[in-house]
């Protein structure tokens, strides 16, 4: 049995004797992290400050900005990290709020962690520790008790000492203890992960999305109906993650619900959006140097007001168990892999129907290639080309994933890019990169955006035959490129730079075949082939990239073997930049 701390003993009688001072309302949240919380988590071996003055990305803890929106903390207040890899997530609360009995701050934690996938995090206001199990979704009408796995007092500290030590302390999470006391807890009735039912939401909202412009516009195309529908419903999603990661205004997809005319107000916010951001996502006139063409069609159609309001309402707070701020992008990208294996068609009637596409009942479901196995990759190809490299010569690399789905393995190859930039700079002077490098609220190192920008465009490149799979590649990447910003840089980049926030990623990402070369349509009868047949065809050679790492998981992709897949997404080929 582990003997309590010194350190412990001398807290626990420093709260005791003036606890009638602690529990004043007036004793703050950030007096009682400072005080008792951060000492009570360094003396389970955590580096709550940093002093051993690790990189960012390998900080033990991480002090998250709280960004107040209607009274709420919209970001975790300490979220603990194993070698990058986030653990579980601890909100404080001052001692005047009981953690036994109210239930909002056991509801405001569960939506940080379920939304995370985090299977266990901690509710504490040092008079009081709570552990809930977070793999239930939230309701608002839970009481506190619902998911709560440990509750103590801090008179209790001491006595089970051992017992907390063995779950939370940094050795007993770099043990395996934690997860070990998390898996046991596994599978108790009543547990969803937020990816299955994230998914379930976007799928209803496709199908009402689908069934009302079937009806409301009836020259609508299949084609053109499957755009609409993943168009609008990736807008949706954009605006509203931008609003819980405070870059935008947050609400103002809330207030859509209500008046009427729903839809043509949602077309001001998208038309705001793109003087903003520059984004592809809402690109609805000319512009030139503009990789693809504009969206002529979905400001034309009609959709109903209820359609929208249904689900802008399930995006929020009380009905909404999401906290979009911490949503990942594994977990993005998980969701949007299974939500493409469906596809919308019509019937002789105009009526849409949403069914699976062939080539996934053919392989008996979609697979997705998990978290580890895309850490794996990245870290031992793109972390090894990167050692000890300046961000000039790193400046020479192309990526390529010739078959990018959703973007996982993408997204994987930017972060991993974004933090060696990141701690170089550091590392090399922070005085000497202003233009790349700014210091956060919190203290953290954070890259200016122009910085992401520079890294994406230039490092970044993928090809999908499905033209759905490269929209949800370009929303991903974008978000990435949006973490950590506020409306505050956003507001900067515009008026210093005049320039908006996101790059146009039609040069990089982009819709065809990367089996078939542009040579293709050499000495090629054309006329015999028809719309649709060319359209299939869709040629994307990825020669003209000049890449240096292709990433080939596209043979697990077509495998749809989850054993074969993960073997497979091994493989890689290094080339030559082309000069």
């Amino acid at each position: 049995m582990a003997a309590t701390p010194t350190g412990i003993t001398q807290l626990i009688k420093k709260f005791e004797q003036n606890l009638e001072s602690y529990r004043n309302p007036a004793y703050g949240e950030t007096q009682v992290r400072v005080e008792f919380i951060n000492p009570l988590f360094e003396a389970l071996g955590w580096d709550v400050a940093n002093k051993a003055g690790h990189a960012e990305a390998y900080k033990d803890v991480m002090h998250e900005d709280a960004v107040k929106v209607g009274g709420a903390t919209k970001a975790p207040d300490y979220s603990f990290h194993i070698g990058g890899t986030r653990k579980f997530f601890l909100e404080a609360k001052k001692p005047a709020i009981s953690i036994k009995d109210d239930t909002s701050p056991a509801y405001q934690l569960r939506r940080y962690a379920w939304s995370a996938k985090l299977p266990l995090s901690i509710l504490i206001n040092f008079a009081e520790l709570a552990v809930y199990d977070c793999r239930l979704p939230p309701k608002e009408t839970d009481k506190a008790s619902v998911g709560r796995v440990l509750y103590l007092t801090y008179k209790e500290y001491e006595a089970r000492w051992d017992e907390i030590a063995k779950v939370f302390s940094k050795e007993a999470v770099l043990q395996g203890s934690f997860d070990k006391f998390a898996e046991a807890g596994k599978g108790k009735r009543g547990t969803s992960a937020v990816d299955a039912e994230f998914l379930a939401e976007i799928e209803s909202w496709r199908e009402a999305l689908a069934k009302n412009l079937a009806l409301r516009n009836p020259r609508l195309s299949v084609r053109d109906l499957n755009f609409a529908v993943q168009r609008t419903i990736d807008r949706i999603i954009f605006l509203r993650m931008c609003e819980d990661r405070g870059v935008e205004h947050y609400g103002q997809l809330q207030a859509l619900q209500n008046g009427e005319h729903t839809y043509k107000r949602l077309q001001y916010l998208y038309g705001i959006a793109d003087d903003r951001y520059n984004s592809g996502l809402f690109h609805f006139r000319e512009e030139k140097e503009r990789a693809e063409a504009p969206d002529e069609l979905t400001l034309k159609l009609k959709i109903d007001d209820k359609v929208l309001k249904d689900i802008i309402r399930r995006l929020y707070y009380p009905e909404s168990p999401y906290e979009f701020s911490v949503l990942g992008g594994d977990i993005l990208g998980n969701v949007y892999e299974q939500f493409l294996g469906k596809v919308i068609r019509l019937t002789a009637g105009h009526h849409a129907v949403v069914e699976d596409k062939p080539e996934v009942k053919k392989a008996g479901g979609v697979y997705y290639t998990p978290a580890y196995i895309v850490d794996y990759i990245v870290k031992n190809t793109v972390g090894k080309l990167c050692e000890g490299k300046a961000p000039k010569e790193i400046g020479k690399l192309r990526i390529l994933d010739p078959a990018c789905g959703s973007g996982s393995f993408l997204i994987g190859a930017y972060t991993c890019l974004l933090n060696h930039h990141r701690d170089w700079y550091v590392k090399d002077g922070s005085q000497k990169h202003t233009k790349e490098i700014y210091q956060g609220s919190g203290g953290q190192w954070l890259l200016t955006t122009q910085e992401k920008k520079r890294i994406l465009l230039n490092n970044i490149y993928g090809v999908d035959i499905d033209s759905q799979a490269v929209e949800v590649t370009k929303l991903s990447l974008l978000l990435k490129v949006l973490e950590d910003e506020s409306e505050e840089t956003i507001g900067k980049n515009l008026k210093l730079f005049r320039e908006r926030a996101l790059p146009d990623l039609g040069n990089n990402i982009k819709c065809g075949n990367s089996l078939i070369g542009p040579d293709f349509y050499q000495n090629q009868q054309l006329t015999l082939l028809g719309d649709e047949d060319r359209y299939r065809i869709n040629s994307k050679g990825f020669g003209g990239f000049g890449v240096e790492i292709v990433i080939l998981d596209n043979v697990a992709k077509a495998s749809r073997g989850p054993v074969f897949a993960a073997l497979t997404c091994f493989a890689l080929c290094v080339f030559h930049r082309r000069t």
